[in-house]
């Protein structure tokens, strides 16, 4: 069973500790088959381990997949059921949209996920506090090359290499739509931080 969080364990986290050469790859709106099997090999390749917000309507669809992220050593994190806007939901809807979805990554991989993003980190109190007593912690992001935009290649890896600090909260998308940008992007700028002497970790569980 989950345990109920606090009022401050359930505000949304921003950016791990600073004094440390420490970047979270977060990875959001997967699985999509496409693009996510590109991006764990690159992960692989470079030994990082990333947190993947995952959507239930794709998880359901995508079992395997699902299965193959979290056997691969990386974090699976709720992203709701559909990717609708919390703030104009009720928390019926809410609660739904949360527990369908985590009940899925549990039923799927036997591991409770215990991160929660809302989509376009548009959290409410609503789903705050949904989210606290389903267990969930919240993550948000310091760097965001709006890659889900496609502004082409070059420009997110350069706002990501220009923004990238200590820890970094990085946003990035293997779903949603033509990911492509952002797998060559990831292909190019994952070595650049490596050489530069950063780590990679998923935020504890």
């Amino acid at each position: 069973m989950h345990k109920v969080l606090t009022q401050a364990e359930g505000k949304p986290v921003y950016e791990l500790d600073p004094s440390r050469k420490v970047v979270a790859l977060t990875i959001d709106d997967g699985p999509d088959p496409r693009y996510t099997p590109t991006v764990l090999d690159l992960l692989q390749k470079y030994g990082i381990r990333a947190t993947f917000f995952l959507i239930g309507e794709n998880a359901v669809e995508h079992p395997a997949l699902v299965r193959e992220i979290a056997d691969r050593g990386h974090h699976i994190a709720n992203h709701t059921w559909t990717h609708p806007d919390l703030r104009h939901l009720s928390e019926t809807k809410v609660r739904d949209e949360l527990e369908r979805t985590s009940d899925v990554l549990f039923k799927t991989t036997g591991r409770q996920p215990t991160w929660f993003r809302a989509p376009g980190g548009d959290w409410s109190d609503v789903s705050l506090r949904v989210a606290a007593e389903l267990g969930l912690r919240n993550m948000a992001w310091s760097v965001d090359p709006r890659d889900w935009a496609r502004p082409g290649t070059s420009a997110i890896i350069d706002t990501i290499l220009k923004d990238v600090r200590p820890g970094s909260i990085v946003l990035n998308h293997d779903g949603g739509g033509d990911r492509s940008q952002t797998v060559a992007a990831i292909k190019a700028y994952l070595p650049v931080l490596v050489d530069s002497g950063y780590f990679f970790t998923a935020p504890p569980n």
